[in-house]
């Protein structure tokens, strides 16, 4: 079978991709434009794609295409209804990232309520050492012990937040974005009430239509000072012109792993905050653990196989 991965690059140089040859011929490419897209994929039996967009008109131009493998667990970059009216499978990898998704959860919030980029500058600048004490309380930092976390989402990966959260004293409340997530263990709360009441929030959900522009200027000014806002979900689940507005009238505290547009605008309103010690963004790494980079190539390796088995190929 003639496989084409057509954005290898998006998984990472590090990883491993040699299970893949056992299904049949690999060919790889590190990115692929849209103008490159059909020819590469003509002849192709599986397509591996994490964000190359495959459309009507790409699936239409692959006569061959019996497998399309998503390098994710998000699908929207498929036409799925197409693919199925096609008799094409089209399948994705889920929870291969949730781990790493929660530490870089963990991870931002502590860069941030601790203002460890102030401290390390500090340090390095050279203040520390013509200090005439042997400490620095300059920007005063709390305990999350004791305090509310708020996570909008509650699905595989929020549930884990909460779990890690709990385990450091925090009270755990959630809103759900489909109305459908319900777990005893934690407080189900209005967004409105989870927005005015927590201390550190966490956005853990899908963009959707529910989703989209679930925060916005109607919504973000019930922030209190010194609220950790961390969104880990998706870009556009936060309005950025409203956000950067809020942030430079607040001092709230603001953790992105993913933006609307990626990657991110240079013209965009996050660039141009005030204080960007507050402002922490990250691109899109919340998933790329090594680990969990390793258990995505095989979770792509188990569906091929077992597509392979059951078309008994």
């Amino acid at each position: 079978m003639k496989i084409v991965f057509l954005d290898a690059k998006t998984v990472g140089n590090d990883v491993n991709l040699d299970i893949l040859k056992e299904f049949g011929e690999l060919i790889i490419y590190e990115t692929t434009s849209d103008n490159e897209k059909r020819e590469r994929i003509q002849d192709a039996e599986i397509i591996i794609t994490n964000k190359v967009v495959i459309d009507k008109e790409a699936i239409d131009s692959a006569k061959n295409l019996k497998l399309i493998c998503v390098a994710a667990t998000g699908m929207n970059n498929v036409d799925i209804e197409y693919a199925n009216k096609k008799g094409i499978e089209v399948k994705n990898v889920v929870g291969y990232s949730t781990e790493s998704v929660v530490q870089h959860t963990f991870a931002m919030a502590f860069y941030l309520i601790e203002q460890l980029k102030y401290y390390d500058d500090y340090v390095k600048s050279g203040k520390w050492s013509r200090s005439k004490i042997f400490t620095c309380i300059d920007r005063p930092f709390f305990e999350i012990h004791d305090k509310r976390w708020g996570i909008i989402g509650l699905g595989t990966i929020g549930k884990r937040v909460a779990q890690v959260a709990q385990s450091f004293g925090c009270d755990v409340v959630y809103y759900s974005t489909s109305g459908k997530n319900f777990d005893e263990k934690y407080k189900q709360v209005p967004l409105t009430n989870l927005l005015c009441t927590c201390d550190i929030i966490s956005i853990h959900a899908p963009l959707n239509d529910k989703t989209k522009n679930l925060l916005n200027k109607n919504n973000l000014h019930r922030l209190n000072d010194y609220t950790v806002l961390l969104n880990l979900g998706r870009g556009g689940i936060i309005n950025e012109e409203d956000l950067a507005k809020i942030f430079d009238e607040k001092k709230i505290f603001v953790g992105l792993d993913v933006t609307e547009k990626e990657p991110l605008d240079e013209n965009s309103p996050l660039n141009f905050v005030k204080d960007k010690d507050r402002l922490l963004i990250t691109p899109h790494i919340a998933w790329t653990s090594m680990e969990a980079r390793d258990r995505l190539i095989m979770g792509i390796a188990k569906n091929i196989e077992d597509f392979i088995k059951r078309s008994k190929f």
